[in-house]
């Protein structure tokens, strides 16, 4: 446990001595949230939650934001003056010299050339690698040190349609680290407010979720810097923290990230609940079983020396459907249930100081991980049924075609 204490504390001073040239701004306190009470924010029905709806963030100039779901070079990004200044801010005499990664015939990554066995340039969708082999590469997360410790992350949020569940993980008190994808900030950006008024750790999950070692440095950073935009321009909060879609990194994305001060959240658990009913092979039984599986390992042992981190999306009602109904069993399972930001004692995972978080030992004392939140009752709203994500069709597709209307 030490050396995770001494890591964190190294990697933040690492990080600190960059200085990108960045344009984030806001109007929004992170300390003073209110969110409007209109159908999108407090219906349990998927069709009213996921109307679009016009915010004091919607009037924000185009021209200069990418496309929505479109690789964030997109609308000429990659030419505009901040975008520029901010590559040009950047020694990229010092990048790892890493080719961009190719697609096969099927989609997926190639691998064919690539040496596994000595996995040069520690290519985690290769080979599982998590400890980077070039200089200057802030080292991913991917594990909570604490014993019996479960650190709690869903990917691709804000959905649109995800009261019920942030109403459970609110009046059960567990607070969670969310991965947010840029354009579903800047499309629900109230999704995104209600992720830190509850007290969740709220990190990047990249702009449009592409393979980030298939992209040029170019659109790499713009994934990066975009997502970290639209994060504090909506939450009034500069994420240190990513998590790449699909975990596709290597030590050229690892030095573009930390080139932004950010971090990789991998995991060490795969609920592949993303996955049911979409891959062959992979049914709602299927991640019932890992869920079931995950709750075993919580008993017997098998993470009495540290903990894990589990991997689980926010991507549609029935991932967060599936998260609920498994939560009671891991909850009794695991003494501790908690964001990653509390279980890695990270007290400041934005540049902001006006959101912090305990550390562990001060979770202990206070049995509450996480920010206090921001403005909402402690008592928090009714707690949902689980037949409340099926007032209407299960939502499978609108993390993935939403779009910000112009």
């Amino acid at each position: 446990m030490v050396y995770w204490k001494v890591a964190i504390a190294t990697a933040t001073a690492f990080v600190g001595a960059h200085a990108a040239t960045t344009n984030y701004t806001s109007s929004t306190d992170p300390t003073q949230i209110t969110i409007p009470d209109i159908p999108q924010t407090t219906s349990h029905d998927v069709n009213q939650q996921c109307q679009y709806y016009n915010s004091e963030f919607s009037n924000y100039d185009k021209t200069q934001w990418p496309n929505s779901w479109e690789i964030a070079t997109s609308n000429n990004m990659n030419t505009s003056a901040e975008f520029s200044a901010l590559y040009a801010s950047i020694d990229w005499t010092k990048a790892p010299n890493i080719q961009p990664r190719k697609l096969d015939a099927a989609g997926g990554l190639d691998m064919l050339s690539y040496d596994t066995a000595n996995d040069p340039d520690c290519w985690w969708s290769a080979s599982g690698c998590m400890t980077p082999k070039a200089a200057g590469v802030n080292a991913d997360i991917f594990e909570c040190p604490e014993p019996e410790t479960l650190g709690y992350t869903f990917d691709d949020g804000p959905n649109c349609s995800h009261n019920a569940f942030y109403d459970y993980l609110l009046e059960q008190k567990q607070k969670a680290s969310m991965f947010y994808i840029g354009s579903n900030v800047m499309a629900w950006p109230y999704g995104a407010l209600r992720g830190v008024k509850d007290g969740h750790h709220l990190a990047g999950h990249t702009w449009s979720h592409q393979l980030m070692t298939t992209l040029s440095n170019q659109e790499v950073l713009a994934e990066l810097y975009f997502t970290t935009k639209a994060i504090k321009y909506v939450t009034g909060l500069t994420p240190l923290y990513w998590r790449p879609a699909q975990g596709d990194l290597d030590d050229r994305v690892r030095w573009i990230a930390t080139q932004l001060n950010l971090t990789a959240i991998l995991w060490n658990i795969d609920t592949d609940d993303w996955a049911a009913g979409s891959m062959p092979g992979v049914t709602t039984q299927t991640v019932d079983q890992n869920y079931k599986n995950f709750v075993e390992m919580g008993k017997n042992g098998t993470f009495a020396n540290s903990g894990a981190l589990i991997l689980a999306h926010e991507i549609n009602n029935g991932t967060m459907e599936m998260a609920l109904q498994h939560y009671p069993a891991l909850k009794e399972a695991y003494t501790h249930i908690i964001d990653v930001a509390t279980c890695m004692n990270i007290t400041n995972p934005y540049v902001e100081s006006t959101v912090t978080f305990p550390t562990f030992d001060e979770y202990l004392k206070t049995g509450d991980a996480g920010v206090k939140p921001a403005g909402k009752d402690s008592d928090g709203s009714a707690a949902p049924s689980m037949r409340s994500f099926a007032s209407g069709p299960v939502l499978l597709a609108v993390l993935f075609a939403v779009l910000i209307v112009a």
